[in-house]
């Protein structure tokens, strides 16, 4: 077993999978597996090609195990991300998104912060590089943590909502440029969530709060399904997201059109049912 168990979700992205996979050979930190559950249409499986097939055999060969699983029942993200936690059976989960490039050092970093926080995620940010030139300062009020990532009792009436456009556009990468001030240093700041796109979870502090487990609840066209678990998260066990960011969103075409359902409306309900 792996210390860490990479969870890719994906869906007609084969070049941005192509790219994920191939950020991963290249991490520095190299205890993980990986498991990919693919819901492109049958015949048309990004897994089945020979970019992935190279990729994946040039994983295996570097030690990790790598499953690439073919799930093209579709019933929504909060599924596909249930699905993949069940296959995992490490000590970390990370879910990473079929959209981003990866520098080297992430996945060092972010465990190294997990394990010292002991809380329930780190996220590292995907700006988008394009957005480089545009400077939003009123974007930019982050809150860092100054002492250990705790617990926050947030509820649904208290939600940090202003927390949240500090991961929008190119705001990561303005903000390292001006907190990062030596190699090696990590900033740690609070988050209302990290996009799903680059999160490392605690895998038994996931389960805790239930996962992904009410993914029955919503349709199939939903969306922050990782943000209410991650307000679950905030508030049993705290979470942080972390710069240098080390991330870039590919900027693809969404795979999810629909969005006016959201799984942050079930935030209450899961707070009644779950001891948080």
């Amino acid at each position: 077993m792996a210390l860490v168990d990479v969870l890719i979700p994906t869906y007609r992205r084969k070049t941005g999978l192509a790219i994920v996979l191939a950020s991963l050979f290249g991490q520095t930190f190299t205890d993980f597996n990986v498991i990919v559950s693919d819901q492109s249409p049958t015949g048309q499986a990004s897994i089945d090609s020979q970019e992935i097939h190279v990729l994946a055999e040039a994983l295996r060969f570097r030690g990790h195990d790598v499953k690439l699983i073919h799930h093209p029942e579709r019933h929504g993200m909060a599924e596909q991300r249930q699905f993949l936690l069940g296959q995992s059976n490490a000590p970390y989960v990370h879910y990473i998104d079929d959209d981003v490039l990866l520098e080297p050092q992430v996945l060092e970093r972010m465990l190294s912060v997990i394990q010292q926080e002991q809380c329930g995620f780190v996220g590292s940010a995907a700006p988008g590089i394009d957005y480089l030139d545009d400077v939003r300062p009123h974007q930019q009020q982050i809150e860092i943590w100054d002492g250990p990532v705790t617990p926050e009792p947030i509820t649904p009436e208290s939600i940090p909502w202003e927390r949240a456009p500090i991961n929008s556009a190119a705001n990561p990468l303005h903000l390292e440029q001006r907190y990062v001030q030596e190699p090696g240093q990590i900033v740690r700041y609070k988050v209302a969530w990290v996009g799903g796109a680059n999160v490392l979870f605690d895998r038994q502090k996931l389960l805790s709060v239930g996962g992904f487990s009410w993914w029955e609840r919503m349709p199939r066209e939903h969306a922050g399904e990782e943000v209410v678990v991650q307000f679950l998260l905030l508030r049993k066990y705290g979470g942080c997201g972390i710069l240098p960011c080390g991330t870039y969103h590919l900027c693809l075409p969404t795979t999810i059109e629909d969005r006016q359902h959201n799984a942050t409306t079930l935030f209450k309900e899961l707070l009644e049912e779950i001891p948080v």
